[in-house]
């Protein structure tokens, strides 16, 4: 689903202040400067200390103000919260999905993981596609765009892996990139780069790892160990039988529509949850 409340938050609310500071700030020093010219030296240190004093009250007067907007917005979200609830495809992915989910509160990514057999899958995804999405983005005009897409699977295209949900009214989500690492025991690891939107998961690269940690690289050692590997080519250059034969592979382990629909809506109720955390952490801390 589309996040209206990160869009909102997204307007420039702040330049209006910053171009009321601007304009008095020149004053301020015009009116200093002119007393420095003529007054004695101790009558300058006076207005000095006034001045500082002055700045000082007015900060003062600023954190309150900042607190205010903090406990508004933390009520706006917490009424948002509470009418939203949660998403129903979020309670049905928990309790009947095959994953087992790992949510660290504070942290912006989020684990999926199973088995299927011998292999350990794994699926990554983060809040941080949600915070980077462009406002002005239409993507329910871009879904709109893709009927034809659709036609041609409804009609028996095999490329049946991007198909949309059974459920028409299905709303346009943003998109969300999602990580799939496939690993076997002393086999390597196949790890895949996929978006989910709109209940489609739509493969982007397909990458090999005879060394299964690489697959997870996060250091800078490890980054470095495969950044020369011939791991595959772009997903799209390959056959499109191979496309197709690989796409259902990921599906019978559970990257399908199901998942699709999750991972945005998981994604944007996450962000509402740290988003509050991070707003009651700053008003404390302004408080303090």
């Amino acid at each position: 689903m589309l996040s209206i409340r990160s869009f909102a938050r997204s307007a420039p609310r702040i330049v209006p202040r910053l171009a009321s500071s601007t304009v008095r700030q020149p004053a301020a020093r015009q009116v200093f400067l002119s007393h420095s010219a003529w007054r004695p030296a101790r009558t300058q240190y006076s207005a000095a200390f006034s001045t500082t004093a002055i700045r000082a009250s007015k900060a003062a007067e600023g954190d309150e103000e900042l607190v205010a907007k903090l406990e508004s917005e933390i009520e706006m979200e917490n009424e948002m919260k509470e009418e939203g609830g949660v998403p129903t495809s979020i309670k049905d992915y928990l309790e009947n999905g095959p994953f087992e989910l790992q949510d660290i509160p504070g942290r912006e990514d989020v684990t999926l993981t199973r088995q299927f057999g011998d292999e350990t899958i794994t699926v990554m995804f983060s809040i941080a596609d949600l915070n980077a999405i462009d406002p002005e983005a239409d993507y329910q005009d871009r879904a709109l765009g893709d009927e034809e897409d659709l036609d041609n699977i409804n009609q028996g295209n095999e490329k049946g892996f991007k198909v949309a949900p059974e459920d028409s009214d299905q709303e346009p989500s943003f998109p969300a990139r999602v990580n799939v690492v496939v690993e076997k025991p002393g086999k390597g690891a196949l790890a895949v780069e996929a978006l989910a939107q709109d209940g489609m998961v739509i493969i982007e690269n397909a990458y090999f790892y005879t060394d299964a940690s690489l697959a997870h690289a996060k250091t800078a050692d490890k980054l470095h160990a495969r950044q020369d590997l011939y791991v595959g080519p772009p997903f799209s250059n390959l056959d499109e039988d191979l496309q197709v034969l690989l796409e259902r592979y990921l599906e019978e382990r559970g990257i399908n529509t199901a998942l699709a629909i999750f991972v945005p809506d998981y994604i944007d109720m996450k962000e509402q949850k740290e988003y509050l955390n991070w707003l009651s952490n700053v008003k404390n801390f302004i408080e303090a």
